[in-house]
């Protein structure tokens, strides 16, 4: 069997690098090139330092040259949609991790798979444990009338909340058929004390160093609450469930967000 040839979009970043990693271990895989804004050579060397792959700014000339399966994107949500709209023309499936993007991001990346038969996978959060998290946030929403969210990130995250915090809440209320009961403080000495609202569940951010990616849902009831945490001490964590997208993205004709769907959740 022929191995998924990859290309790692924004591979410079710190996701990127940990993704090259990954997918170099990988039988299953190959990685076949890298691109990123910022990229100021042809080449970058492989993580085990054995050879180099093709490295450049320019996304349609390395879709020209190395014809890859799938492009994995762990960019900016700026360099997102541009690299989406080039790759599915070339009919290049996606794995996409990068957060930040809008509905319209979503909806249009949805339409443009379907148009052109090109298999996706969206998620806001790679992480087997994450993904496990959400899905007993879910189970345990229909039984609480009181939620909040806080996600703990290093201060070098972009946006606020976190995608994965989002998602969460969404799902949530969805789950719940109704919004949360969400409590407005009386007299607030500070503005914002009680966070962001998202369907009466209080959203929660931290930004600091010493933390990589954290979040703890509590749910209440009388006399009672219920803590869900997931702990992500690094980005290897995040790898098993890239890999697997990127094999399942190969195989689709179509847009999948969540991880939840290719792990029959």
């Amino acid at each position: 069997m022929e191995r998924v040839k990859v290309l790692v979009h924004g591979v410079l970043g710190k996701m990127g690098q940990e993704v090259l990693s990954a997918v170099c271990r990988d039988p299953k895989l190959e990685a076949v090139a890298g691109v990123d804004a910022k990229a100021g050579k042809k080449e970058i060397l492989l993580p085990d330092g054995s050879s180099s792959l093709p490295l450049s700014k320019d996304l349609e000339s390395v879709l020209h040259s190395c014809h890859p399966d799938v492009l994995v994107d762990f960019a900016t949500a700026e360099a997102t949609m541009p690299a989406v709209r080039t790759a599915v023309k070339h009919g290049v499936a996606l794995v996409i991790g990068t957060t930040g993007l809008s509905d319209a991001d979503l909806n249009e990346i949805k339409s443009l798979c379907k148009k052109n038969g090109v298999g996706a996978v969206i998620a806001p959060n790679f992480a087997i444990a994450a993904v496990v998290m959400m899905h007993l946030a879910k189970v345990a929403a229909r039984f609480f009338d009181y939620a909040e969210i806080i996600e703990m990130h290093h201060e070098q995250k972009l946006d606020a909340p976190s995608g994965t915090a989002l998602a969460t809440a969404r799902d949530m209320v969805q789950a719940r058929g109704s919004n949360f009961v969400h409590v407005s403080a009386k007299k607030e000495s500070i503005a914002g004390s009680r966070g962001g609202e998202l369907g009466g569940v209080a959203l929660h951010s931290v930004r600091m160093p010493g933390l990589l990616a954290h979040q703890e849902v509590i749910l209440g009831a009388p006399g009672q609450t219920l803590r869900i945490r997931l702990d992500q001490i690094n980005r290897e964590a995040f790898m098993p469930g890239v890999t697997l997208a990127i094999k399942k993205a190969a195989e689709l004709k179509e847009a999948v967000f969540g991880l939840d769907k290719l792990l029959g959740l």
